[in-house]
């Protein structure tokens, strides 16, 4: 390949958009605007690396077993190199519910039933040096830029380059030009504006999550284990209010999340202070094993991301691409509810279809009329899924700060019927390994969301789930936890005694 590939944005997409691009021949340049990562260790890199350009940089992640068999099967040197960091593997048995593990025999495919679990600073110092010696890479940092090169070509938008930020002139030059131009910046991309000042209108699908996402990291204290993520209560769940979850990251460190809608006002305020955060956080059962007094030390501040929502940009539209030489991937084109963890496997996933289309297609529109349509065939059920997981997240949101209870048995038989069916897949999941198996395949997207569903077997399975009752298959499904009323009064409870001690 003669064709250079410019990616814009050095995030684990555009990182990963530059290994595939370059096993394939194409001569790559990665820029960055943000700072490598420093020397020394994974807390190093954590605490002391400035990347302003991933608003989630220090949010925590989900590594689904997507991205980790594409990294296992393309980069098994850099799986190692993840290891070496601190990263674990975390494979389907040690996934299991207390009831299930008894059961267990090991059976094709669950090999591939794994999640990598790590901070992403620590993903991202590893990838980042990885790349860097990469052969066929060269990865420009701290250049930011301001622009979009194109021209008109038979009537056609067409990319050439970008232009420099004037503080970035000196060392990189007034425009980088390339055949391709790849689009990796994540959320926060700018292209979309570039393009509408050429006269090109990138429509898009905007729908608003309407949670605000709080996070706060700790590190467990010396000589203490992890606590077992498959007891009876539940270490991630929904309680209407407040969605809650913990991610176990390397050595020795976890993260928590707390979840609320924007119109929470009152938590909102006071889930950004500490005390308060660990309060909470101690007042549901899942997660109190996790940080209990003597159990773990908190090593950052709560802090929150906004502006949560599903996205999807158009690029082709009405069977016509808006601009060639031009591809956005990831999070720059699909983003979905960064809650749900499945940013970085599509991002991974988008990169290595890019990689494939442009080595198996010479034209421009060809490239771009196939990317489309591939985006759409694999990206789209799960964008769907995310989206409908969204809508049910705010319907509960809004019943419980209106004192209703979502799964009342209200609303007719077509309704019963579908909490029933919920209720039966939560419970068959619990108990039932061959139901398990394909939950878990969805999770991790290995197949196209609820596709074990069509699966004969697991739908007899459920069935005979079904006739035990709601009240019976709930059980599995519903995390024990303070009501919001309760979740207020331990807030009002905590400022009265400051203030007090104030006093």
């Amino acid at each position: 390949m003669t064709e250079t590939v410019l990616v814009v944005g050095g995030g684990i997409a555009g990182m990963c958009a530059g290994m595939a691009l370059a096993r394939r021949g194409f001569p790559v340049t990665i820029l960055e605007r943000d700072s490598p990562p420093p020397e020394g260790d994974a807390d190093k890199a954590f605490f002391e690396w400035s990347r302003r350009g991933a608003s989630q940089f220090r949010h925590p992640h989900a590594f689904l077993g997507l991205m980790c068999n594409l990294l296992e099967e393309n980069y098994p040197d850099l799986l190692e190199a993840f290891y070496a960091a601190g990263a674990r593997r975390m494979g389907f048995q040690e996934m299991l519910s207390p009831e299930l593990m008894s059961k267990y025999q090991a059976q094709p495919g669950d090999e591939k039933l794994w999640v990598l679990m790590s901070r992403r600073s620590t993903i991202e110092t590893v990838l980042r040096r990885y790349v860097a010696a990469f052969p066929g890479i060269s990865i420009l940092n701290g250049i930011s830029i301001d622009g979009l090169i194109t021209e008109q070509v038979d009537g056609r938008t067409v990319a050439r380059g970008v232009r420099v930020r004037r503080d970035c002139v000196q060392r990189f030059g007034t425009e980088i030009r390339a055949d391709v131009i790849v689009d990796a910046c994540g959320r926060t991309t700018r292209f979309p504006f570039w393009l509408a000042e050429a006269g090109v209108t990138v429509p898009d699908e905007l729908h608003d999550a309407e949670i605000v996402y709080y996070t706060r990291h700790y590190r467990l204290k010396p000589g203490v284990s992890e606590p077992p993520r498959t007891g009876k209560d539940r270490s991630a769940g929904d309680l209407g209010y407040i969605k809650f979850g913990v991610f176990p990251a390397d050595n020795g460190h976890f993260a928590l999340i707390v979840c609320v809608h924007n119109d929470e006002t009152e938590l909102r305020a006071a889930i950004k202070d500490g005390p308060t955060f660990d309060a909470i956080c101690r007042s549901i059962p899942g997660l109190l094993p996790w940080i209990a007094e003597d159990k773990a030390v908190a090593t950052t501040h709560p802090f929150g991301i906004g502006g949560i929502c599903a996205q999807w940009r158009h690029y082709v539209v009405e069977g016509t691409p808006l601009v060639h030489n031009f591809f956005a991937i990831g999070d720059a084109a699909i983003r979905t509810n960064p809650l749900y963890g499945r940013g970085c496997s599509i991002g991974i996933l988008h990169a290595h279809m890019l990689a494939d289309v442009l080595a198996g297609n010479a034209d421009a529109h060809s490239r771009a009329i196939v990317f489309d349509r591939r985006t759409e065939d694999e990206l789209r059920p799960i964008y769907q899924a995310s989206l409908s997981e969204d809508r049910n997240g705010i319907r509960r949101a809004i019943a419980s700060r209106q004192g209703l209870v979502v799964e009342a048995n209200k609303g007719g038989l077509k309704k019963w019927l579908g909490l029933a069916f919920g209720d039966a897949i939560a419970a068959a999941a619990r108990y039932n390994l061959h139901v398990m198996r394909g939950m878990m395949r969805t999770v991790n997207l290995l197949e196209k969301p609820g596709a074990f569903l069509r699966d004969r077997r697991t739908q007899g399975i459920i069935c005979l789930y079904m006739l035990r009752g709601r009240a019976r298959n709930a059980v599995a499904r519903i995390a024990r936890g303070p009501t919001r009323t309760e979740t207020l009064a331990l807030i009002a409870a905590g400022q009265a005694h400051r203030n007090v001690d104030a006093a």
